[in-house]
C-alpha cells in the first residue's frame, strides 16, 4: 500500500478509501484515478480478508439454488443478479443443491463461513422454501419463492420474496384476448382448479389461474373446457387440444398456462386444418425463445427472471428496503397469436369516424 501512495502522491489513507470503494471521502476524481492506475500497475490487490473484518461487509452475496441452468427462464434469474451485484461491487458466489438437504446445509454453510453480506434463495419454479436454520442472522432474500414459515426465518423475521405479479399479467394478457372479442368457445390449456390443495399447483399456477378468472368474470365470460396436463409439455398441450378437438368441440381461444403447452397446441390445430391467428386465437405466458419463432409468433405474459434477480440483489443490499413480496411486472408481447372476431372488428369499424375529405 505505501508504494501505491508514493506513486500516486497521495496518503496510505486514501490508498485506503479509493480502493476500499469507500463514499464520501474529499478526494479528487484525479487522485482517485492516480491511485486505482498506481494499484494497477504495481499489481497491488487489497486484502479482502482484512476489509471485511473492518467494515463489516465482504462484498459477496450468496446465491443458492436447487438447480441454476435448467433452462433459459431460470438462467434468467442469475443473469440478472450478477448484472446488479457486479454493477455494486459484490461477487456473486453460486451454489446448486439438486434439491438434497445435505447439499443446501452444505451451501449455506460455505456461504456464512465466508460472511457473505446475504443469501439469495431461488427456485426454478415458485414455490415456498424452508430456510435451513443454519442461516441464522444472515440476511435472506426469496427469488421466486417465498418462506414456507409464516413465523419467520430462523434468524429473523420473514424473509423479502421477488415474485413475477402473475396475477396482474394474466390479468393483461387475458384482457388482450377479451378485448378482441372473444367471448364465447374459451378454453383453459393447463390446470383445472378442481383440486385446490393439490400440491402440484405452484405459485405461479395459483396466481395465474387467479388472474385469468379474474379477467374472464369481469368479461362475463366462461370457459367451455378446462384442460388439465402434467406436466407442462409440448406433448401435454398437443394430447389436450388433439383430444379436444376429437370430442368435437373447437374452440375459438386458448389460454395456455405456459408456452410449451402453446407450442402443442399449435400443432394440435393446425392437423385439424385451424390456423392460429385466423381460425383460433391463442395467449400463453413465460415469452419462450421460440415464442417468436412460432407461425404466427405467439402473444404471452413474459417471465421477467433477469429483472427479479437484479431486484433480489438491490434489496438484499438496500438496509432500509420495505419488507414483504416485492412483484415484478409481466409485460405482455403482443404479437399474431390473436385476431379480431368479426363481430369485433365491425364494432371498431363503426366507432371509427369517417373520415373529412373536406380538409
Amino acid at each position: 500500500m505505501a508504494d501505491v501512495a508514493r506513486k500516486a502522491g497521495v496518503s496510505t489513507t486514501a490508498v485506503s478509501l479509493v480502493l476500499n470503494d469507500r463514499q464520501g471521502t474529499r478526494l479528487s476524481e484525479d487522485a482517485a484515478k492516480r491511485v486505482r492506475a498506481a494499484a494497477d500497475e504495481l499489481g497491488y490487490r487489497p486484502n479482502l480478508t482484512a476489509r471485511a473484518l473492518s467494515t463489516r461487509k465482504s462484498r459477496i452475496i450468496g446465491f443458492i439454488s436447487e438447480q441454476v441452468t435448467v433452462d433459459r427462464l431460470a438462467s434468467g434469474l442469475i443473469r440478472g443478479a450478477l448484472r446488479e451485484a457486479k454493477r455494486q461491487n459484490h461477487v456473486l458466489f453460486i451454489a446448486e443443491t439438486e434439491g438434497e438437504a445435505d447439499a443446501l446445509d452444505e451451501a449455506v454453510d460455505a456461504l456464512t463461513d465466508r460472511q457473505v453480506d446475504g443469501i439469495i434463495y431461488a427456485a426454478t419454479r415458485p414455490h415456498a422454501l424452508r430456510l435451513p436454520a443454519r442461516v441464522g442472522g444472515t440476511p435472506v432474500v426469496m427469488l421466486n419463492a417465498v418462506a414456507d414459515d409464516p413465523e419467520g426465518s430462523p434468524g429473523g423475521p420473514r424473509p423479502d420474496a421477488v415474485l413475477a405479479d402473475e396475477r396482474a399479467g394474466a390479468v393483461d394478457v387475458v384482457d388482450l384476448l377479451l378485448d378482441a372479442g372473444h367471448s364465447e368457445g374459451v378454453v383453459i390449456v393447463g390446470r383445472s382448479v378442481d383440486q385446490p390443495d393439490d400440491e402440484w399447483l405452484s405459485l405461479a399456477v395459483q396466481r395465474r389461474l387467479d388472474g385469468i378468472w379474474e379477467s374472464l368474470g369481469a368479461h362475463g365470460v366462461r370457459p367451455i373446457a378446462q384442460l388439465p396436463c402434467r406436466p407442462w409439455s409440448v406433448k401435454a398441450g398437443y394430447e389436450a387440444v388433439r383430444d379436444l378437438l376429437a370430442a368435437g368441440v373447437t374452440p375459438h381461444a386458448l389460454i395456455c398456462l405456459n408456452d410449451r403447452l402453446s407450442f402443442g397446441a399449435y400443432r394440435a390445430l393446425g392437423e385439424a386444418g385451424l390456423q392460429v391467428g385466423r381460425d383460433v386465437s391463442v395467449v400463453s405466458f413465460d415469452d419462450d425463445d421460440i415464442a417468436v419463432y412460432l407461425h404466427p409468433m405467439l402473444t404471452t405474459a413474459a417471465a421477467p427472471f433477469e429483472e427479479m434477480g437484479a431486484l433480489a440483489v438491490r434489496l438484499l443490499l438496500d438496509d432500509d428496503r420495505e419488507p414483504g413480496e416485492h412483484l415484478v411486472p409481466m409485460p405482455t408481447r403482443v404479437r399474431d397469436s390473436v385476431h379480431l372476431t368479426r363481430a369485433r372488428a365491425a364494432e371498431l369499424q363503426q366507432q371509427s369516424p369517417e373520415p373529412d375529405w373536406t380538409r
